[in-house]
């Protein structure tokens, strides 16, 4: 086994830009991508994907940049897949970020030795010993598959498999799920299959892209700074009149409050099921045969179902030593984990608004961090009681639901202002 320093792992997002600040810092890494180019989920040819033909942003291109790089000013709002995906090869083209990474090459394992430097196992059979390992591999590769009552003749799939509807056209499609990815999926099935059903537990806020010729999410951060409380009753009372009661679209009233949950922008959705092109349906009760049976006691003829069901936080290659890399009592602002002081994450951040630019501030906090812990390590040990003692509120004054998915989630304003912080 060799010995190296630093092991970034991944080259989507998040590992570009963290490669990116340890080269401007001049420190020496490693980085590695299973995959045969950069772009992590967003190369929809890289297995495992869960990006669709027509996937766009779901939030604008104005806050969804990178630090230091905008992308093209003749990007639409919220551009395409391909669109992203260009952005970030061109990113890594002009940083001179490809050189460093070492590609087609998976880990299989992360193991501490003795000394507490890990042990990295490649699917080759290959291990290097490293003293510090970061994890940027991302967090939407592990499909959550819901177990449904009952047998089911048709076919049942996660929307990480789908690609696209065009040989949907004779069928009868029943999508689970009220979210993104759901919505998105009941838009495209919606228009070709002989009839598409979106199935929902709970109560959806659609966000509609654009306010006032605005991207949503700029329109959010120009306006006014009012109290969460103030904001949720004006918008809610917004949403109400630019939508109108949903209800009577089949669509349950939702059971939080507007911002509580991770935001659905979608209002396609809404003029799909005026046209009946797609037929809202409550939660499964159970299968039977080739029908599905919903709650209402409502049952239909289903040919496929697709879990639009959400993904779990995981690392799997080293998931003994991470639990929940978003989790606060695991890991300090998703970066830094607090039971070992030389691995970290970087990318898992569950957020309400665009990424990026919360990845490339955490970015700089680490590369932050690994140059005092060289240079100026009386530094480092008051940060290190940070990490240990520190869990502040990144809620933004919003009573996010208890759910999975919103276990660690963070508003965006609340946690760029907290790295912003940290980086003075």
């Amino acid at each position: 086994m060799s010995q190296q320093k630093i092991l970034i792992i991944g080259a989507g997002p998040a590992g570009l830009v963290t490669a990116k600040e340890l080269k401007a810092k001049g420190i020496d890494f490693d980085q590695v991508e299973k995959h045969v180019d950069v772009g992590g989920l967003w190369d929809i040819d890289n297995p495992g994907s869960p990006l669709y033909e027509s996937a766009h942003f779901i939030s604008s291109k104005t806050l969804s940049a990178f630090p230091d790089y905008p992308m093209p000013s003749d990007y639409p709002d919220y551009p395409s897949r391909k669109q992203i995906l260009n952005y970030l090869k061109d990113y890594a083209q002009h940083f001179n970020l490809y050189q460093n990474i070492k590609f087609d090459t998976a880990v299989k394992s992360l193991n501490q030795n003795s000394d507490s430097t890990w042990a990295v196992e490649f699917t080759d059979g290959k291990t290097v010993n490293y003293e510090k390992v970061i994890c940027a591999s991302g967090m939407q590769w592990d499909p959550v598959k819901p177990s449904i009552p009952g047998n089911f003749n048709g076919q049942v799939i996660h929307s990480v498999e789908y690609r696209n509807a065009n040989e949907l056209k004779n069928k009868r499609v029943l999508i689970v799920g009220g979210g993104n990815s759901g919505c998105d999926i009941a838009c495209d099935i919606g228009r070709v299959a002989e009839q598409t059903f979106l199935s929902v537990r709970r109560g959806y806020w659609f966000i509609p892209k654009h306010v006032f010729g605005i991207p949503s999410d700029v329109f959010a951060e120009t306006g006014p700074k009012l109290p969460m409380f103030i904001q949720q009753k004006i918008f809610g009372i917004l949403l109400r009149v630019l939508n109108g009661n949903v209800q009577r679209l089949g669509l349950p009233k939702p059971d939080h409050k507007l911002f509580e949950t991770h935001p659905t922008l979608n209002t396609e959705i809404l003029q799909r099921l005026q046209h009946g092109d797609v037929i809202a349906k409550p939660d499964i009760k159970e299968l039977s045969g080739d029908e599905v049976i919903f709650k209402d006691g409502s049952r239909e003829k289903i040919d496929l179902i697709i879990l639009a069901t959400g993904y779990k936080h995981s690392i799997p290659y080293a998931q003994n030593y991470f639990g929940n890399p978003q989790h606060p009592d695991d890991m300090y602002l998703t970066i830094f984990s607090k039971k070992y002081k030389n691995l970290y994450a970087m990318g898992f951040i569950e957020t309400n608004s665009g990424a990026y630019d919360l990845f490339g501030k955490a970015a700089k906090v680490l590369a932050g961090y690994l140059d005092d812990e060289l240079n100026k390590p009386t530094k480092v040990e008051g940060f290190n009681k940070l990490i240990q003692n520190e869990n502040p509120d990144l809620t933004g004054g919003i009573k996010f639901v208890k759910s999975a998915r919103h276990e660690g989630y963070v508003d965006a304003g609340a946690m760029k202002k907290k790295l912003e912080k940290l980086l003075k």
